[in-house]
């Protein structure tokens, strides 16, 4: 569906793509309700703009990924004392599949190694394979698990996997 490039692609010359280059830039409220419109369609579960806008508030480092107009994706992630807490990676569905998440994972984890950070963790959902196996591939080891740590249809709770990266 996108014109946009992946990110390895390049010209059939060797040279670069006249397409629009991806670039980061900080999620600021004025680009909320975008997010809030990706969010919805990519979780069926998603966060609300309460949500963000407590985490912009608590100065969280939170991205945005831009090709153009184009959202290709964000991050929302928490700063400890030697380690970073990864909240909430999203790739806007119609640019899944194109290597867009490790683009967000290499950029976490370089700003998270510039702050001195050792750790990088997340939680993601028991039922999502799919991003467990993107973490895995980007270096991420299984640690331990959540039980009953998300929200699930119809009052049900669905377990966590933990995950780290030692940076």
């Amino acid at each position: 569906m996108s014109a946009l490039p992946t990110p390895s692609s390049s010209a059939a010359d060797g040279t670069a793509s006249a397409r629009p280059e991806a670039r980061f830039e900080a999620l600021t409220l004025d680009r909320l309700d975008a997010v809030l419109a990706v969010e919805q369609r990519a979780y069926s579960h998603p966060w609300t703009r309460g949500n963000f806008t407590d985490a912009l508030a608590s100065g969280y480092q939170a991205q945005v990924l831009m090709a153009g107009d184009h959202l290709l994706g964000y991050f929302v992630a928490m700063m400890g004392v030697d380690e970073v807490h990864l909240l909430n990676i999203t790739v806007t569905p119609e640019f899944q599949r194109q290597g867009w998440a490790r683009v967000l994972l290499d950029a976490l984890a370089l700003w998270s190694r510039e702050r001195g950070a050792q750790w990088l963790w997340l939680e993601v959902r028991a039922s999502n394979l799919r991003a467990q196996a993107i973490y895995q591939t980007h270096g991420f080891r299984r640690v331990g698990d959540r039980k009953r740590y998300y929200p699930a249809d119809h009052g049900q709770r669905e377990d966590a996997v933990v995950m780290s990266l030692g940076l």
